[in-house]
């Protein structure tokens, strides 16, 4: 069964690192080609790519943000813009989870986990069709299906 894999920040960071000089890098970039060859899709949150390319920007890491680029275009539909459903549909995760005492972020911070939430629920699939794989799932799982990434299986 082919699913949707939604990656967030920590994960696209991994797998899109132009210099596969650490383990868990060359291991994430293997992972993702795996996943695609079994017949996943593989999509990016436009707030897991802000999240990212704003300090490959402070930093001037060109290379990286043409690595950025080029995994984004690679496909059709890989990168989720942003929408304003989606903005309003992460305003009543964050206000749900707040009331019920289970904050992800600090009060006054964006809050990406509740946006990437908001998009992968708003592409209207069943939650056995889609996961978020992530280095964080307490915060994600709150919303929606989410595990960490090497869990996540082709």
């Amino acid at each position: 069964m082919s699913r949707i894999i939604i990656l967030d920040s920590g994960v696209l960071s991994l797998v899109t690192k132009p210099n596969k000089k650490a383990l868990e890098d060359r291991a994430a970039a293997r992972w993702a080609v795996d996943l695609l060859a079994a017949g996943h899709r593989i999509v990016v949150p436009a707030i897991a790519d802000y999240e990212v390319r704003r300090e490959l920007v402070r930093s001037g890491s060109t290379r990286s943000i043409l690595a950025l680029d080029t995994w984004n275009d690679a496909e059709p539909g890989r990168f989720l813009d942003l929408t304003s459903g989606d903005l309003r549909l992460a305003c009543q995760l964050w206000a749900r989870a707040r009331n019920a005492g289970t904050p992800t972020a600090d009060p006054k911070a964006l809050d990406g986990d509740v946006l990437i939430a908001a998009q992968a629920l708003n592409l209207d699939l069943s939650r056995s069709d889609f996961i978020v794989a992530t280095t964080n799932v307490a915060h994600l799982s709150l919303f929606v299906p989410a595990d960490r990434w090497t869990n996540i299986t082709p």
